[in-house]
């Protein structure tokens, strides 16, 4: 159970851009395909058994998902990468999260979303907005992202000088279909994209202000692969000092305990599903 203070707590602190939502799989875990009831790839496991039409991969690449898509890539080049994602989650038809609904009732003014489909997009499409997308090994420019702003119709890419950082702001670092292709997948693609994280080159000066003292509430998240855990500390620097945030994790690893020590991040024993419920119930009490 979540206390009711907690939940207050966040419901402010997202609202008025304190706390900024941090999405990761789980809450995809009731996305499920309009066509055939499947549910929506989204775990490293089920990128990778969708990538490799339903069939494992030998261990060491079933471990995560990078390793396999870089082992993809190898074999029968990035563009195949690229049209596994842009099919799964561009012209896949899927069911709302209800998660992603509550989140836009609320409209929090900062998001991240490490997953790569659309439904955070789809929730500020009304609103203008400004959206950036992950990219990496490209060449001709220092940033290691695609900047857009929304006007309440469509979008626009724009440099950061034009950016009204008064407006709300969607960081996808993992890529998404739309407006256009641009994903971090392989081994190869996150080697790059976290050394440009960790050398400043992969975060609009903007965002760079605007995130001094904030604190995290990480939902969907699981802490026990490496590529995630580098590249969320690299995202949440500058954070309120203790607690920098918090993280929903209903049955959390040692691995998983010993990271959010270290960054200063409270674990709550509760699923995406917990939370919903519990704020449903609080609204329903007045």
């Amino acid at each position: 159970m979540i206390p009711s203070e907690l939940l207050d707590r966040w419901q402010a602190g997202l609202t008025d851009g304190s706390i900024v939502p941090y999405l990761g799989p789980g809450v995809l875990a009731d996305v499920r395909s309009k066509l055939d009831g499947r549910p929506i790839p989204a775990t490293g496991e089920q990128l990778i058994l969708a990538m490799n039409n339903g069939q494992p991969m030998a261990p060491k690449l079933m471990y995560e998902f990078p390793r396999a898509a870089m082992n993809i890539e190898l074999k029968r080049g990035r563009s195949a990468v690229t049209r596994f994602l842009d099919t799964t989650y561009g012209t896949g038809k899927w069911t709302r999260a209800a998660l992603h609904d509550w989140l836009a009732a609320i409209a929090p003014p900062y998001v991240i979303d490490i997953n790569r489909d659309t439904q955070l997009q789809d929730s500020y499409a009304h609103l203008p907005h400004l959206l950036i997308l992950g990219c990496a090994r490209i060449g001709g420019t220092d940033y290691r992202f695609k900047l857009f702003a929304h006007d309440g119709d469509s979008y626009a890419e724009i440099d950061p000088a034009q950016a009204d950082p008064s407006l709300p702001v969607l960081f996808k670092p993992m890529g998404s279909p739309l407006p256009m292709s641009s994903y971090i997948a392989s081994d190869a693609d996150y080697v790059d994209y976290i050394t440009e994280l960790m050398g400043g080159f992969a975060v609009p000066g903007f965002v760079k202000a605007r995130r001094k003292g904030k604190r995290y509430l990480l939902l969907g998240m699981r802490l026990d692969r490496d590529s995630e855990r580098m590249v969320l500390s690299d995202l949440i620097y500058s954070a309120a000092t203790e607690p920098s945030g918090w993280a929903l994790i209903a049955e959390p690893t040692d691995k998983e305990r010993r990271f959010c020590a270290r960054q200063g991040i409270g674990i709550v024993e509760a699923t995406v599903g917990n939370l919903l419920q519990e704020w449903s119930v609080e609204l329903a009490a007045g």
